[in-house]
């Protein structure tokens, strides 16, 4: 989620830590106030900020990145399980190799 004062730099430092934790599917969404009783806005993400993130987080190699305004992961639910079916990992013997 985006859009709540975070820095293009803090956002890639996100994005590298996934990845060293072996976080295979990422989505980056803008936040919406729900109601005047959340909090506010910071700022809106251009939609070519959107594609650039999409791209880095391929070039990193995500499996998946959604990266868009409207992004929520729970719509995405059927294409995460099919992803995990395509691309199955071992199960975990320790804490570098586990899925996030």
């Amino acid at each position: 989620m985006v859009g709540l004062g975070e820095t293009a730099a803090e956002i890639r430092e996100v994005m590298q830590d996934l990845r060293e934790a072996q976080c295979d599917i990422l989505t980056i969404g803008q936040y919406l106030q729900p109601s005047q009783k959340h909090l506010k806005i910071e700022g809106f993400v251009t939609p070519a900020e959107f594609d650039a993130w999409r791209e880095l987080g391929e070039s990193w190699g995500f499996l998946q990145v959604i990266s868009s305004p409207l992004t929520r992961s729970s719509y995405h639910a059927e294409q995460v399980r099919a992803l995990m079916e395509r691309y199955p990992r071992r199960r975990p013997t320790d804490k570098s190799d586990r899925r996030c």
